[in-house]
């Protein structure tokens, strides 16, 4: 089906020729991994970023795994994580070798509950791992608060939140680290697979590196048993060029989520809250008690929604050894959420149509 309005439009737009540029830069220079590309995409995405250590990985999945394993977390070890995410938030757990635990969502913020959060601790808890959902910060104050009162660390999962703050401080810098994937849905995506781990620990920034390529401290010195995970230079390249557009493209995003909102404030369906002026808007989520038929009158409409997520990580099928807790608020939003078209060169137009179809559907 064409739909008038797509979720999501993933061609080059006003960078194409800079990406082209820098690929064939790439291509001349003819040297593919590890090399200036990444080196330099690394510093201009620690600074864009808040932070003073950058690390390029393959993906996000992996930056999280390497931080956990950079701070000495693994076997016998328990991480309090949310279950309304991608899975690959509490695999990256389980590739540390480490146990997810599973807290339920503030049912507002739809992300980890801190007061969930500090129920779910128990003796072998080492790491509570947010995740900044939809481009929207977890509660980040509270959840640093909790980290040092358990004296626990924090790992931020910032897959969805590039340039995202929470009271002005930028994601990814309230714990030990910040976790990124710069798969190409993402606010700031490369034209493939691609990852970061920020921090402003030096010593946990080297081993981040030592481990993503092979643990090895010097060429064929391997100290570490490390994994091969590194951003090669194609992506990094691309990324450097999209970089200096995404503070613009944050901006498109908040001004079409605040159309949004302004136009839907009527209709029957819940808008979760803006909870901090930092959100990004990796997506624009609504919730309906009635979604499936919703998503098949907008659908038959020519307008394109997806679901994030359908159901909560702790149901499924892989995590069931785990005997995961009830987590009711997580289970309803997997129930209800459903995400409309929002990205940067969407018109305003089609935001209208949009809200428009939603208002006269979500009503029948």
């Amino acid at each position: 089906m064409t739909f008038r309005v797509p979720f999501l439009d993933l061609h080059l737009t006003e960078e194409s020729d800079e990406v082209r540029t820098a690929i064939a830069r790439v291509l001349d220079r003819a040297w593919f991994v590890l090399g200036p590309e990444v080196e330099s995409f690394e510093r201009e995405f620690a600074a864009a970023s808040g932070a003073t250590h950058a690390v390029g990985v393959g993906n996000g999945t992996d930056a999280l795994a390497l931080i956990l394993r950079g701070l000495g977390i693994g076997a016998g070890d328990e991480v309090v994580t949310t279950p309304l995410s991608a899975a690959y938030t509490a695999l990256a757990i389980l590739m540390a070798g480490a146990r997810p635990v599973f807290a339920d969502i503030d049912p507002q913020r739809m992300t980890l509950d801190p007061a969930a959060a500090e129920r779910a601790i128990t003796s072998r808890t080492r790491a509570l791992l947010p995740v900044h959902l939809y481009g929207q910060a977890a509660d980040m104050p509270a959840l640093a608060a909790l980290a040092s009162r358990r004296g626990l660390a924090l790992v931020e999962d910032c897959c969805q939140a590039h340039l995202a703050t929470c009271g002005g401080r930028p994601v990814g810098t309230f714990g030990a680290a910040g976790a990124f994937s710069f798969y190409p849905t993402k606010n700031l995506g490369a034209l493939g697979d691609g990852g970061a781990v920020i921090t402003r620990d030096a010593a946990l920034a080297a081993r981040v590196a030592r481990l993503r390529n092979g643990g090895q401290a010097d060429r064929y010195q391997h100290v570490d048993i490390g994994i091969n995970s590194r951003l090669d230079e194609m992506q990094a390249a691309i990324l450097r060029v999209r970089l200096t557009r995404l503070r613009g493209w944050t901006d498109q995003r908040r001004a079409l989520a605040a159309r949004y909102r302004s136009l839907l404030k009527d209709a029957a369906v819940a808008i979760p809250p803006e909870m901090d002026s930092g959100h990004v808007y990796h997506l624009f989520p609504i919730r309906s008690r009635n979604r499936a038929a919703l998503q098949d009158r907008l659908r038959a409409a020519g307008i394109e929604t997806l679901v994030h997520y359908p159901t909560p990580i702790s149901q499924q099928p892989a995590f069931a050894s785990l005997a995961p807790a009830e987590c009711p608020h997580a289970s309803r939003a997997a129930n209800e959420v459903m995400s409309l078209p929002l990205y940067p060169g969407l018109a305003a137009e089609s935001v209208t149509a949009v809200a428009d179809a939603v208002r006269k559907e979500s009503s029948l």
